[in-house]
């Protein structure tokens, strides 16, 4: 049985790239040694990778990956630190005026609802 990885890499341009890979090692050296001239990656060399998430299951690691692909650069940052309760927050809020004030005042307060 494989296991699959989904992965996250900070560029050199301080971008994210997510990928998908059942050999996490081989695949991050691809990229650091720049094997494919059309990976995103390519010319944001040297790549660091911040996050990785082990699945036993193929079809749920493509789920997450094409799930964090989808997501802003806040909800990506609040994965790779492990800030649960900030990646729940912002999964909750769409809102840029909304999100602004989260950050600001590290509280949150649903507008739309009794909760």
């Amino acid at each position: 049985m494989y296991s699959y990885y989904v992965y996250i890499l900070k560029c050199s341009d301080g971008s994210y790239y997510t990928g998908i890979t059942n050999n996490l090692d081989k695949r991050i050296n691809e990229h650091i040694f720049g094997k494919n001239k059309d990976c995103y990656t390519y010319n944001r060399r040297p790549t660091e990778v911040k996050f990785y998430e082990t699945f036993n299951d193929v079809l749920q690691a493509i789920y997450f990956e094409k799930k964090i692909k989808k997501w802003t650069r806040a909800k990506k940052e609040a994965l790779i630190s492990g800030d649960f309760d900030m990646l729940q927050i912002l999964a909750e809020c769409r809102n840029a005026i909304h999100i602004t004030s989260i950050l600001i005042n590290k509280h949150f307060d649903c507008a739309q609802c009794d909760k």
